[in-house]
């Protein structure tokens, strides 16, 4: 009798254990995680005679010459399904930028491949392209452009602005100041659901793309 009631507690015991470590793995699968620790560029990877680390802030660029060709600095790790806030901000005649995600290097040259969440304007016949969605670098077009009513409302010139970028297997929507500016389907099967973030600075005119508050959910 003893022994039936020992095995019982155990049983009970370990399905607890069980239940805790699952709730532990949900829970850090979806902790909140900084990608820029405000000091460093630990954790990414890029041309430094174009980005530093300044005032608690990553800053690619410059506002002393032109941008010889596209620049990025990426991380180090893959991310396929997660959300993405960041403050960024934009300064200078240039003013192109923007946020690569589920992307690559492309070797043999300063390129980067994949999704881009646009930063900047008004660019040409784009107009305002903060918040708009491109494919740099591999279909060259834009997906989504934001609605230019909408967006001129919700974009701040010369100042921070916030990014949201939530992506979930096909599915990738965009924030800026809490307007959602993207709310794209992929539905070709062929294209990366996970690959390296990076941050652009565009060829051209003297710019600086600032970038603060960096963090990532893993979803």
């Amino acid at each position: 009798m003893l022994a039936k009631l020992i095995l019982k507690i155990s049983l009970v015991s370990l399905a607890f254990c069980m239940l805790g470590c699952s709730d532990k793995q949900k829970t850090d699968t979806n902790a909140v995680v900084s990608l820029f620790d405000g000091k460093s560029l630990a954790g990414w990877e890029g041309d430094l005679n174009w980005f530093r680390v300044e005032d608690g802030s990553i800053v690619g660029g410059s506002l002393e010459k032109d941008i010889p060709h596209n620049m990025f600095l990426c991380t180090t790790k893959e991310y396929g399904n997660f959300e993405l806030k960041i403050e960024a901000k934009l300064v200078g005649p240039g003013d192109n930028s923007g946020i690569q995600f589920r992307s690559r290097r492309v070797p043999g040259t300063t390129e980067v491949s994949g999704y881009q969440a646009d930063m900047g304007g008004p660019i040409g016949d784009f107009g305002v392209v903060w918040g708009s969605l491109y494919d740099e670098a591999r279909r060259n077009k834009m997906l989504v452009t934001a609605n230019q009513e909408e967006i001129k409302k919700a974009y701040r010139t010369n100042d921070w602005n916030e990014m949201v970028l939530k992506c979930k297997d096909n599915h990738i929507q965009v924030w800026v100041n809490g307007y959602q500016s993207v709310d794209y389907t992929e539905d070709d099967d062929s294209i990366a659901k996970k690959g390296i973030i990076g941050f652009q600075i565009h060829a051209g005119a003297p710019t600086e793309v600032w970038l603060r508050n960096i963090t990532l959910t893993e979803l």
